[in-house]
């Protein structure tokens, strides 16, 4: 019994070659602005801060009159951080970088694979759920860490003021999951249904 191998075209190489190019142009840049802003944040002074707020209001006047807004979010630059907001600044920096570097290695591997023919396996499966389950998770617990960092620098800033504790759009998440479900039943059944054929060579 000998494994089944995919045909590609031309074209198709030249698009995977193209999409592992544009993972590793990615994962460069999201190196490069997570080491910014970790230097940024651990200097401590006059770090802008993006802070989302629950039930603040604001008036602008102008020539008509008075506009009141609801303030949803903005940046606070920070005077100064303590230990208390770096940390967990610092941290989510790092949580980011390291699940944007997960989802371009395991989307980089089943490119590989793709490659050498094979599509459907399980190693393939395996990748597409890494990637996905963890990149929902990475980037949820980023969020989590940056609002530490924006609490901080409020409390710093303002004490008194009320602000998010955190923030994660419900439909992004069951929407996220449910696109990772499809991809990995796909990968699941297309894996079964080509052992099931090469078992029949």
């Amino acid at each position: 019994m000998t494994s089944q191998q995919t045909a590609l075209t031309r074209g198709d190489r030249i698009a995977l070659f193209a999409f592992v190019a544009a993972g590793a142009a990615i994962a460069a840049g999201s190196a490069i602005t997570a080491i910014a802003r970790i230097i940024e944040i651990a200097r401590g002074t006059d770090v802008p801060v993006l802070v989302e707020f629950t039930g603040q209001n604001a008036t602008i006047a102008h020539s008509g009159g008075n506009l009141d807004l609801a303030i949803e979010q903005g940046v606070v630059l920070a005077d100064s951080l303590d230990p208390i907001a770096i940390v967990p600044g610092i941290l989510g920096q790092l949580t980011f970088l390291l699940t944007i570097l997960t989802i371009v290695a395991t989307l980089v591997l089943l490119s590989r694979n793709i490659l050498r023919g094979r599509v459907f396996s399980r190693g393939n499966t395996r990748l597409v759920m890494i990637a996905g389950v963890g990149g929902l998770a990475g980037f949820s617990l980023a969020k989590f860490f940056d609002t530490m960092l924006a609490n901080a620098a409020i409390a710093e800033a303002a004490p008194g003021l009320d602000n998010l504790v955190m923030t994660i759009a419900p439909f992004t998440l069951i929407l996220g999951a449910f696109a990772i479900a499809a991809v990995g039943t796909a990968f699941t059944v297309g894996d079964r249904l080509q052992r099931d054929t090469e078992g029949l060579v």
